[in-house]
């Protein structure tokens, strides 16, 4: 059966990395974990955004190209960008003083993007009947009608892969007719690293 990967980036950084030694995860050798031996992965797309130095974390964007320039190294595999966007929205406050403003404005950095570029090309893909089977990473319920419509709609199924713990499982992903529904685990995660160092074009 051909294979394409969808991989929600923030959502299974945030899942099951982040914290852990296993930041420098090999994605072509998770999604090889995830199918059957007679399988074949046609094709792997990895959602993200870049990031911005911060001042508790000036190094992070470093940290991010080097992880990105090592997922470029597997031939399969495609890096699809969001963007973050800032604002200064004024929120009101949860428990405001007796005495005292009722809001104060914070500082929101949202990633865009991402969710909309994978239900995009998940679709299309679709349409182009490039994959038998889609395996999905993310326990994002926004992805919930994409995933219906490739399943439904188009006839193609579709495996969720849950990179969040399990009480925090979305319901509404739960609800679709999904070919299989798996959850990332640490021993998988610990398997699947990167050697060291790579060396790519650059």
């Amino acid at each position: 059966m051909r294979v394409n990967c969808y991989i929600d980036g923030f959502n299974l950084y945030y899942g099951c990395l982040k914290g852990t030694a296993y930041k420098w995860l090999d994605i072509a050798a998770l999604c090889g974990k995830l199918v059957r031996r007679d399988d074949e992965i046609n094709r792997i797309r990895y959602f993200t955004a870049r990031i911005t130095a911060r001042g508790d974390d000036p190094d992070g964007p470093t940290r991010q190209d080097a992880y990105l320039r090592a997922l470029e190294t597997i031939p399969h595999l495609s890096v699809h960008l969001g963007h973050f966007q800032k604002t200064q929205p004024r929120m009101a406050l949860a428990y405001p003083p007796p005495a005292g403003p009722r809001t104060v404005q914070v500082i929101k950095t949202e990633e865009k993007g991402s969710d909309v570029n994978l239900a995009s090309h998940l679709l299309l893909d679709a349409f182009q009947r490039d994959f038998e089977l889609a395996i999905v990473i993310t326990n994002d319920s926004d992805l919930k009608e994409p995933i219906r419509m490739v399943i439904e709609e188009l006839g193609i199924p579709v495996g969720l892969v849950n990179p969040q713990k399990p009480q925090f499982r979305s319901r509404d992903l739960g609800r679709l007719s999904l070919h299989f529904t798996k959850q990332i685990k640490e021993n998988a995660l610990k398997a699947c690293q990167f050697p060291p160092m790579l060396r790519d074009d650059l």
